[in-house]
């Protein structure tokens, strides 16, 4: 076994490598860019060096940066993580040529399964279902038109290097595979250095499921079941589950022994994951397969018992599996939310800044018997930086069945807090809501059907919103009780807390009686209907774990005039409560409107200008692209959302901007 490792990587998984190699003795080495040199990972792994500037490509994909930190360390292995230089076959060749181990596969495996060109043949050639497409290398916009005409319509529009929904388009038209192609291309270009294009046929109504393999070098190769991790926006998994609420006994063991047949055909060795696309009838097509540990990969660990970085490290060491295909059973539910600081009332675009308040909830057992694990890089006090990946964490559930898991994962997301940034906890929340998600009636487009003019919040369900209802007025009763008896008063001239209230909440009014004792308060709607809450929550704390008739409701809470704004399952909620009296005042109120902004457009997130597609005097036409603007290596397009007439341009390609900087003015 290695006596030091070095991760070459960043955030959280890097801070998830070095919990394993802490259990089994191992020294870590970190490495960190300028951006991060107050980071997680840094200050937990035993020894740090300093690699470059903050961009990733000066820094941590800078194979001679990596090499000289292990040659300064000592370091015997390398863990690469996943991103950067993980499916990188020049960096395991160059560790190879070192005499340093490297915690992955073989160079020739991730050369054969990187490039998704020739993964595909290989994949056909081992008897492996594949997606019908293109498998040639596209050289321009026009060629690649007159393929996918050939395809039909849709088609996908892939990076060959690509990864993390990086390079990837759907094409529904001639001008969206124009267009598709020179993003893809672009994206491909900034964040692999390889701007090759391929395109295939894009499955409608798809799940994507994949299969978790581990292999070791002395001939022995396990599927460890599969993940669910159809819930994407953009390409990019938001959600995932093991196993699959859609796949039998039958189709889990095809696929399965499908994923092992690939990962023999090209000599693979340690942890890998060959990602498939299924259709309605369960049928089923190799989408890629990705030579390095997944991002989703604690769903799996849950369900199997078994650390996929331990066997990484191990099998990289010589060792055998120490397991059977037999041995794998499924164990329970698990469900991962990836949170991300993005903002979901923004279209999901990037948000940074400081992270003024990050307090997940407590992992390990649940009260109700379930577990709850974050996998995360970041803490309270640190800073989200603009030149990488936006995710922040990985918050994910077990439990016996798959409804039990979703109801751990609600309380688990409303007990997280986090301030300072926009962040992606309320649509998360919501999807675990939603009745498609709890049925497991789930596709690739799941958030593009059920979501098409972006997330705009949640409205509670009546049940939900009465017991709200409930608990803020047993919340101000007991801030109003703290108010009365302040210091500092005049004798004989205490205040009376009366017991009749009304709860205004998402557009109704609930006028409700409190009666209160030691235990709590019960709280009687004006239809007789009763709420017996329970809680020791006191103004001031941020967080509210009550009980309303004896299930668990737990709410992040702010104060504002009269009432408090609450967050849970998705909901952004500003919630008054008023004397009887002052609530009838309040429905005399005029309502203030937002300022009138149709004639601007703004820039949606930090980032830089890559294009301006229109001049000063333009028409332009609803939906036409105006701008592009790069986040988070990622391109987005602008788009106007009316016609008009362009009358002054603010921004250039390569300006730097701030959120609601103005772009372009219309006359």
């Amino acid at each position: 076994m290695f006596d030091k490792i070095l991760i070459a990587n960043r955030g959280e998984i890097a801070c998830r490598v070095i919990k394993t190699a802490r259990r089994l003795g191992i020294a870590t080495v970190a490495v960190y860019s300028d951006a991060d040199r107050n980071a997680l990972h840094v200050s937990m792994a035993d020894e740090a060096v300093h690699i470059g500037p903050a961009p990733a490509n000066q820094s941590y994909i800078v194979i001679d940066r990596i090499l000289a930190a292990i040659r300064q360390t000592g370091a015997q292995a390398v863990h690469p993580g996943y991103g950067f230089l993980s499916e990188n076959r020049a960096f395991a060749a160059a560790l190879e040529a070192e005499g340093v181990v490297f915690i992955g596969p073989p160079s020739g495996a991730i050369e054969a399964m990187g490039d998704k060109i020739t993964s595909k043949k290989i994949a056909a050639e081992a008897g492996v279902s594949t997606v019908p497409g293109y498998m040639g290398l596209i050289a321009d916009a026009e060629e690649a038109v007159r393929i996918s005409g050939q395809i039909g319509y849709p088609v996908m529009i892939k990076a060959s290097a690509g990864g993390g929904g990086k390079g990837m388009r759907i094409a529904w038209s001639e001008a969206e595979a124009r267009e598709g192609f020179d993003s893809s291309r672009n994206e491909a270009a900034a964040s692999f250095g390889d701007d090759r294009i391929f395109i295939e046929k894009f499955v409608t109504q798809p799940r994507h499921i994949e299969i978790q393999v581990l292999a070791d070098t002395h001939g022995n190769c396990v599927y460890l079941h599969e993940r669910e991790c159809s819930i994407q926006r953009r390409n990019q998994k938001v959600i995932e589950e093991a196993p699959s609420p859609f796949l039998d006994a039958a189709t889990r063991k095809a696929m399965g022994e499908q994923a092992c047949a690939l990962a023999r055909a090209v000599g693979y060795t340690s942890a890998g994951t060959v990602e498939f696309i299924v259709d309605g009838a369960r049928n089923f097509y190799f989408l890629e397969m990705n030579t390095r540990l997944q991002v989703e990969h604690p769903v799996t660990e849950l369900i199997t018992g078994i650390d996929l970085v331990e066997q990484m490290i191990r099998v990289a060491a010589g060792q055998p599996l120490p397991f059977r295909q037999e041995d794998l059973k499924i164990d329970g539910w698990a469900m991962e939310s990836r949170l991300y600081a993005e903002d979901p009332y923004r279209n999901f675009l990037p948000s940074i800044g400081r992270l003024t308040r990050y307090r997940p909830p407590v992992e390990g057992e649940t009260p109700t018997g379930g577990i709850v694990r974050n996998d995360t890089g970041v803490f309270e006090g640190g800073e989200i930086s603009m030149f990488y990946d936006p995710m922040i964490a990985k918050l994910c559930t077990w439990a016996p069945t798959r409804a039990e898991a979703i109801e751990e994962m609600r309380v688990a997301l409303d007990t997280f807090e986090v301030e300072g940034i926009g962040h992606n906890l309320p649509f998360v929340g919501a999807v675990m809501d939603h009745p498609r998600f709890v049925a497991g009636e789930i596709t690739t487009a799941f958030i593009a059907e059920e979501y098409p003019e972006g997330f705009q919040g949640v409205a509670l369900s009546p049940d939900i919103a009465r017991r709200v209802a409930a608990a803020a007025a047993a919340m101000h009763r007991v801030a109003e009780i703290r108010r009365s008896r302040i210091s500092g008063r005049l004798g004989n001239h205490e205040r009376h807390v009366g017991e009749d209230w009304v709860v205004s909440l998402q557009g109704a009014d609930h006028p409700v009686a409190i009666a209160a004792d030691r235990d709590g308060a019960t709280v009687t709607f004006a239809d007789g209907t009763r709420h017996r809450v329970a809680s020791d929550w006191t103004p001031g704390r941020t967080l509210a774990r009550l009980t309303v008739d004896g299930g668990a409701l737990v709410l992040k809470v702010d104060p504002i005039p009269e009432g408090f704004r609450l967050r849970l399952r998705g909901a952004d909620l500003k919630v008054r409560v008023r004397t009887p009296r002052a609530a009838e005042l309040a429905r005399l109120m005029p309502e203030k409107l937002p300022p009138d902004m149709s004639k601007v457009l703004l820039c949606p997130m930090p980032g830089l200008v890559v294009k301006i597609s229109v001049a000063e005097g333009d028409e332009v036409q609803e939906g036409q692209a105006l701008a592009t603007v790069e986040a988070m290596k990622m391109e987005n397009i602008l788009r106007a959302e009316r016609k008009g007439i362009v009358s002054k341009i603010n921004a250039a390609p390569g300006a730097s901007l701030k959120v609601d900087d103005v772009i372009m003015e219309f006359a």
